[in-house]
């Protein structure tokens, strides 16, 4: 029997439009609204976990629930955020928004006790920043790119990506410096006086409800899966399943990271120039996954992240000098990099835009819950072995064995949903 023919991307034939403008500052304004999340998720609580938990006497494992149903109930905001910028343009609800977060992550810098105070303010951050702001972000740049949409993502992710790096190095010196509690004060400030004020400018030109706003830029809808079409597909499932294993991993790593260095030897410094080191990384990855994707297959390129995520884990577990850390931290982010490039573009290509969003929905509701298990995994498994290295080995080899279930994946493409509906 002869081999499956390789998986080929043909691209949607847009109808006939008129040709919109990027809006450049709308580009550049979504990329510091999605800086702005950075309290809310993991990678950012990670760099104040430590000393939050110490100042509360919380375990890891009372943290790592509080964050696990923080999270669950958090991404419940993606939905009216999405129904508030359909209603009334991404101007002022996202405004509104950064505005709630500051304050939420004003109080939480000075929050002295109480579990369900720290619940509360941790899903506000949860619900505002990682959920709200995401929705208001990644809407605002799709809008923006009018006639040339890749070069507005391209620069978006760009700007994001170096933006992140500056941000951990910033906020992380800070906390070395001043401690968590004054770092946190100045994040809550930024997002108040700056970030805010720079929303009111950079979206104006979005703030007309999407009817109103003039781009004509019009894409097919009739091709393409269902969302029960896609789900019936082995390959829905390999890409969300590795995603949400990956996401699980990530997010236990970034909320403990610290404490995994710590268990080598490595100090607090050494843990903020990891996460900026790896987020640099990222951005290579994205860059590499951008130019092989179009000259190779999605499932290929899932497997090879993959197993270079794998890589990392396991000599994260292992590392015992700067060589061996290092190392982790280029397979870790290069790897990100790929998969978050193809998180993104996979269920387009696949499944075609016929019920995108909810095909997409689906997906983001596995990552969301395996990124709100991750770091109670993590804890847990902290306090039962006494370090996270059982961890580190145990998702190193599940990731492995997700990238060869990848490698042998055949995705379907728009033009065969009937053959592959059913498969």
């Amino acid at each position: 029997m002869s081999a499956p023919p390789p998986f080929a991307p043909q691209p949607f034939a847009p109808q006939p439009c008129v040709p919109v403008p990027v809006r450049w500052a709308t580009v550049v304004t979504a990329a510091l609204v999605m800086l702005a999340t950075l309290p809310g998720r993991t990678q950012g609580l990670g760099l104040i976990t430590e000393g939050l938990i110490s100042d509360l006497g919380l375990s890891r494992v009372d943290f790592g629930e509080i964050n696990l149903w923080a999270t669950v109930i958090g991404a419940a905001a993606c939905l009216p955020m999405g129904w508030l910028i359909d209603r009334f343009g991404l101007r002022w609800p996202t405004v509104a928004v950064v505005l709630m977060l500051a304050a939420v992550v004003a109080a939480l810098g000075q929050l002295a006790a109480g579990v369900m105070p720290l619940f509360f303010l941790i899903l506000g951050t949860r619900a505002f920043g990682q959920s709200a702001l995401s929705v208001a972000s990644i809407t605002a740049v799709g809008r923006s790119g009018g006639a040339n949409p890749g070069s507005a993502m391209g620069i978006y992710t760009v700007l994001l990506t170096v933006c992140m790096a500056a941000a951990f190095v910033a906020i992380g010196e800070g906390i070395a410096a001043h401690g968590w509690r004054s770092a946190w004060t100045w994040v809550a400030a930024a997002l108040a006086f700056s970030i805010a004020p720079l929303v009111i400018w950079g979206f104006a030109a979005t703030a007309a409800r999407p009817a109103e706003s003039g781009n004509s830029d019009v894409v097919r809808q009739d091709a393409g899966h269902t969302l029960v079409q896609a789900l019936r597909t082995s390959g829905f499932w390999v890409f969300a399943g590795a995603t949400a294993l990956f996401g699980l991993a990530a997010s236990g790593l970034s909320l403990w990271n610290q404490q995994v260095l710590a268990e080598h030897g490595f100090d607090q410094r050494t843990n903020v120039y990891f996460l900026a080191i790896t987020t640099l990384f990222a951005l290579l990855g994205q860059f590499a996954c951008g130019w092989l994707l179009p000259r190779t297959t999605p499932p290929r390129l899932l497997a090879g992240a993959l197993f270079a995520y794998a890589a990392g884990l396991g000599i994260l577990a292992l590392t015992t000098g700067p060589v061996l850390l290092w190392t982790a931290a280029l397979c870790i982010g290069l790897a990100a990099g790929f998969i978050m490039v193809l998180f993104f573009a996979i269920w387009g290509l696949a499944f075609g835009p016929r019920q995108l969003g909810r095909i997409q929905g689906a997906a983001q509701l596995l990552t969301v819950l395996a990124s709100a298990i991750g770091p109670l995994l993590f804890a847990h498994v902290h306090a039962a072995w006494g370090g996270f290295g059982p961890a580190l080995a145990a998702l190193a080899v599940g990731v492995a064995a997700a990238g060869a279930v990848a490698w042998r994946t055949r995705l379907p493409t728009p033009a065969d949903r009937s053959v592959n509906a059913t498969a």
